[in-house]
């Protein structure tokens, strides 16, 4: 059975998108042209990828419009999330929804990194 290795995102500004995640904890190296990637501790590979690069072996690629990924990364507790969600807003990038006690049980908040992709960070109650 094929395992789910890594998650690649198109980017318009690879190094304001590797400053928002660099925010949610993510550990980018320090160089990287064109593609760059990290492993999260689950093992799974965040990968960035400048459009030109996209472009170099699709050249008819366009970017789509809408919201076909979402990402969501778990933190510690609650007051975590509210401090992620805080520390990556005062930084300038879309807070989409601020935290709030969702009726499933966790401590959640939407944010949106620089190419329009949803992050969603979250906690249990």
């Amino acid at each position: 059975m094929p395992e789910l290795n890594a998650i690649g995102i198109v980017s318009a500004d690879t190094a304001r998108s590797i400053a928002f995640y660099r925010l949610l904890g993510v550990d980018f190296p320090e160089d990287g042209e064109g593609h760059i990637e990290a492993t999260l501790p689950s093992g799974v590979r965040l990968m960035l990828d400048a459009e030109e690069v996209i472009k170099s072996f699709r050249p008819d690629w366009t970017r789509e419009i809408g919201n076909q990924l979402a990402l969501a990364f778990e933190c510690a507790s609650p007051a975590e999330v509210d401090e992620l969600y805080a520390r990556v807003a005062a930084a300038g990038f879309q807070a989409e929804k601020e935290p709030w006690d969702a009726f499933w049980g966790q401590r959640y908040a939407q944010l949106r990194d620089p190419d329009g992709v949803p992050v969603d960070l979250f906690a249990p109650l």
